[in-house]
């Protein structure tokens, strides 16, 4: 119960403050997620829609990243373990508390991949004035990988493109 209540919460704290940004004019670019200790930024163009996380049915033969595939509002969408996919590995295993606030984030329907992220946590929206400075992204880092920024706390956003993301060949190829 306290969870439909947090989650309800949540729920109605994004949605004023995206009442708010549109009646002042600013628009927040980027939706703020967390996955295994690591702050993600994912720009709100190329985010869909927002889920608790569900059961997966699991595929076999597939990368250890990709969970399988869950029903999602009536609609079949590839599950992708955020963390498990950018760090290269299996995903690590998570607690009962973290899996209650993961939630999976659909990649945007005009990017054409049915396939919803799993996140651990949301953190809100975000705006270029949220953060302090910005860099370009770690040498070495993969091609999805936008600017990074710092927030007033000195913690690191790291961004992501999703349509970059969504065209990589092995984020495409699940195949073990």
């Amino acid at each position: 119960m306290a969870n439909r209540e947090a989650l309800r919460e949540l729920q109605s704290r994004l949605a004023s403050r995206l009442q708010a940004a549109r009646t002042e004019g600013t628009q927040a670019s980027w939706l703020a997620v967390e996955a295994a200790g690591k702050r993600y930024l994912f720009p709100l163009a190329q985010s869909g829609e927002i889920f608790p996380f569900a059961s997966t049915q699991p595929v076999p033969y597939t990368q250890a990243w990709f969970l399988g595939v869950a029903n999602l509002r009536g609609g079949l969408f590839g599950v992708v373990d955020l963390a498990g996919f950018v760090a290269g590995q299996a995903p690590a295993p998570r607690s009962d508390a973290i899996r209650a606030e993961s939630r999976l984030v659909a990649l945007n329907a005009m990017l054409e991949v049915n396939c919803a992220l799993l996140i651990d946590r949301l953190s809100g929206l975000r705006n270029l004035d949220s953060f302090s400075s910005s860099s370009e992204p770690p040498a070495g880092s993969p091609d999805y990988f936008g600017s990074g920024y710092t927030d007033a706390g000195g913690a690191y956003w790291q961004e992501i493109n999703l349509q970059a993301l969504s065209q990589q060949p092995q984020f495409l190829s699940i195949s073990a």
